[in-house]
């Protein structure tokens, strides 16, 4: 057995005014994004906005649903908007915000394992990183790569590996 640690590296911000303006305008439109959030059930408002390489900026809110898991994450809307939109522009960053009551929440929210998976595909598929800032009204964490919130993908090249083997 050998044994190992998985690191990475994480910026981490107290204020939005701390960003480049690039990054908080994005979570300035992440910010706004919450208020499209359709959650009668969970009243978890998440926005999501996109930079594409192009300059556009794609938000997108979480859709719930009463039979669940029919609703989406926020995060999904955005990108798979963007790529319905835009199928040859890459994706430079993502900015994620949660909000409850109007009110955007002080701590940072993560994306979900699936949102993850659909990151990192989005990433692999455009062999660029996609810059992933995970926002709250007193702490944003930066990351340079959405790779490096799942270290362990599910990759469709793993995959073919073990039909050769």
């Amino acid at each position: 057995m050998n044994e190992f640690e998985i690191n990475i590296k994480a910026k981490r911000y107290c204020s939005i005014n701390e960003l480049d303006e690039a990054d908080r305008r994005l979570l300035e439109a992440a910010n706004m994004a919450t208020k499209t959030s359709y959650a009668p059930y969970s009243r978890f408002n998440v926005g999501s906005a996109v930079l594409l390489e192009n300059g556009e900026i794609i938000t997108g809110s979480n859709q719930e649903n009463n039979a669940y898991p029919s609703g989406l994450c926020a995060e999904r809307v955005a990108v798979f908007y963007a790529n319905a939109k835009y199928p040859n522009v890459a994706i430079k960053a993502i900015a994620i915000s949660s909000a409850v009551d109007n009110k955007i929440n002080d701590s940072e929210v993560y994306p979900c394992g699936s949102c993850r998976q659909v990151l990192v595909e989005s990433e692999n598929r455009q062999d660029t990183k996609i810059k992933l800032i995970m926002g709250g009204a007193k702490s944003i964490i930066v990351i340079d790569s959405v790779s490096l919130m799942l270290p362990f993908t599910f990759d469709l090249d793993k995959m073919l590996d073990s039909k050769e083997s």
